[in-house]
């Protein structure tokens, strides 16, 4: 469940950057509303998965996916750039998700064999 928690606070957390650009300073009011209502739920979700994988991996997961689905988004809805060079960023950015993973859960293990 906490895997859940975490990959759907990492999926909001491009909707309410979404939204908060939308909110031009939070002078429109519709999508301020909506930017803060969808920040309190990743958080709340975020906070969820903290309890169980720690913070380092927790954040890592998060922002990572944030920076990912928030540069796609930029790119598809809000017509910012795309080159080869960022679209390899992301794919590192990615990449290095995955190995935190791999590393936290080895971590975990070699920590639970010297006790």
């Amino acid at each position: 469940m906490a895997w859940v928690c975490l990959i759907i606070a990492g999926l909001i957390e491009f909707v309410w950057g979404y939204f908060l650009k939308e909110s031009h300073g939070f002078s429109e009011v519709g999508p301020a509303i909506l930017a803060v209502i969808f920040i309190a739920a990743s958080f709340f979700l975020l906070e969820r998965a903290v309890r169980v994988f720690g913070i380092g991996m927790s954040y890592g997961v998060f922002t990572g996916l944030g920076i990912a689905g928030t540069s796609i988004i930029g790119i598809l809805a809000l017509g910012e750039s795309i080159s080869v060079l960022k679209i390899i960023s992301l794919i590192i950015l990615m990449t290095g998700i995955v190995g935190i993973k791999f590393c936290d859960g080895k971590e975990e293990g070699k920590g639970a064999e010297e006790k």
